[in-house]
């Protein structure tokens, strides 16, 4: 059985070919929460960078993102938050 954070990985590799891919899972620092309790879903934080990304805006990147999850969500995903990077852009954040 794969966790939900393998089947995000999962997903996100298959259509983005990410050069780095990080995903936290931050349910548990949640439960309880009202979106959580009706829908089941995790939180998680998603860094993701990928050749994928260039020449698009961080609205669309993000809503890529979303699109690639969406079977996913309200059920197994209740909130994502996204860092979405082309590899020069990361590498500058290393500076």
């Amino acid at each position: 059985m794969t966790t939900r954070v393998d089947k995000i990985k999962q997903l996100l590799q298959q259509h983005l070919q990410p050069a780095f891919l990080d995903i936290q899972d931050d349910s548990a620092r949640h439960a309880g929460h009202a979106g959580v309790r009706e829908a089941g879903g995790g939180h998680f934080y998603a860094t993701i960078v990928s050749s994928a990304f260039e020449g698009s805006n961080a609205v669309q990147r993000h809503r890529n993102v979303y699109q690639i999850l969406a079977e996913m969500m309200p059920a197994e995903i209740h909130a994502l938050s996204i860092k979405a990077y082309t590899p020069s852009e990361y590498k500058q954040q290393e500076l």
